[in-house]
């Protein structure tokens, strides 16, 4: 065994010092040659280049949006609101045994973001935007994002619910690569478009969240009237949420409007391409006077009384409803005003309006405490008529329910 082992390994090394002179005396072959695999996603960019003669870049609706889309920010808010949630448990052991035994009540913290549009509107940084966009934004955290990707703090001016308009303004100094101060660019609200039916519009805005986005159409009609806003513009532009606030321009890149809504449903049937904005002179004079107040040179005006409005001209009187006053009426904590009393003779007391209802709106506005009602109501004048939405708790046995009234009123 152990010579056979040897002449083994004698015999493996002679093999292997064969094979080595047999590759010594073999030419030595070519290497392969290399071919670059194809990649299945093409990741080179390609930049086209358009001679300043072309013709997409004379386009009156391209020569418009390089005007006035610089102007136009994204606004983003954030408000953190608290809410007073009942226990679901105690509710379904109170709608079973007719009690109010267990009643707990715990505050929840809920943050509400809004995301719209608004726009420059004079070099020093104010921007007009919708006043439902930034509504209540004394409390709010209001971020703008300009067209360059720049973000700033911006602060609630001024604004106007009954116009819904709203004034905002950027603390921050705009400044160029060098450092150097520079104006921000912005849409002349003095030099407006005459606003003829049939003219080519632009609405320019962030639907959705797509900032800068553009859409076109035509001026479908003028003097147009949603709920209790009158003297509004129609147009078939694509205004989607997060257009509010935005500019409505025409070909010239002049102010046609500032996009404020659209109706999607009218009367349970879908509708499209009827969308609604505020009128550019009417902005522009609302933007003037804002200004004047936000510089201190020009008093806001006085507000107006809505609780002294709703007694005086329809004879209801209106009480703050809160969570103690609920349960003590045998219901659950609902948003809207209760209406604690009539006065004999008026409109409220001959349409049959008693105390104990809740007042939910008041036209196309929602009325969530006394401070919620809105201000136009203090134009009314008498035979002016008013739509109200309220709801009147009821309890059959031990089941609570709450029925919905729709009412109108006709001012005395």
């Amino acid at each position: 065994m152990l010579e056979l082992n040897i002449f083994s390994k004698k015999a493996n090394r002679f093999c292997a010092a064969l094979i080595f002179l047999f590759t010594l005396s073999q030419p030595a072959l070519p290497e392969p040659a290399k071919t670059a695999r194809k990649p299945s996603v093409t990741t080179t960019k390609t930049t086209a280049s358009f001679p300043d003669n072309d013709p997409v870049l004379n386009e009156p609706i391209v020569k418009a949006v390089s005007r006035a889309l610089p102007a136009v920010v994204n606004i983003n808010t954030e408000k953190v609101i608290a809410r007073t949630v009942t226990d679901p448990s105690d509710e379904l052991f109170n709608q079973f045994f007719g009690s109010q035994i267990f009643n707990r009540r715990y505050a929840q913290a809920q943050t509400v973001r809004s995301l719209g549009t608004g726009f420059f509107v004079d070099p020093s940084g104010f921007i007009l935007t919708n006043e439902h966009v930034v509504e209540r934004a004394a409390d709010l955290k209001i971020k703008i994002t300009t067209l360059d990707g720049k973000t700033y703090n911006g602060i609630y001016v001024y604004g106007e619910r009954d116009r819904d308009l709203a004034l905002l303004k950027i603390e921050e100094q705009l400044q160029n690569n060098k450092g150097e101060n520079e104006s921000f660019p912005f849409i002349d609200t003095d030099n407006c478009s005459p606003n003829v039916v049939g003219q080519s519009v632009i609405a320019l805005g962030n639907p959705i969240g797509y900032q800068s986005s553009v859409s076109s159409g035509i001026l479908s009609g003028k003097d147009r009237t949603v709920g209790t806003v009158s003297g509004l513009l129609q147009t078939d532009a694509g205004i989607n949420p997060g257009n509010s606030g935005g500019p409505l321009v025409d070909i010239m890149g002049r102010l046609v409007g500032v996009n404020s809504m659209k109706i999607s449903f009218s009367q349970g049937v879908p509708t499209e391409k009827i969308a609604f904005a505020i009128p550019g002179d009417i902005a522009a004079d609302w933007v003037k006077n804002a200004i004047a107040i936000a510089k201190g040179e020009k008093k806001p005006p006085e507000p107006v009384d809505t609780v002294s409005v709703l007694k005086e001209r329809f004879g209801i009187v209106l009480q703050d409803l809160t969570p103690d006053l609920a349960q003590a009426l045998g219901f659950r904590m609902i948003s809207g005003v209760l209406i604690s009393d009539t006065i004999p003779g008026s409109p409220a007391e001959k349409a049959g309006l008693k105390s104990g209802l809740v007042l939910r709106a008041v036209g196309r506005y929602v009325v969530s405490d006394i401070n919620a009602i809105p201000k136009e109501l203090g134009k009314i004048k008498p035979g002016n008529e008013v739509t109200l939405l309220l709801v009147r708790p009821q309890r059959k046995g031990n089941i609570l329910f709450y029925e919905n009234i729709q009412l109108r009123l006709i001012a005395k």
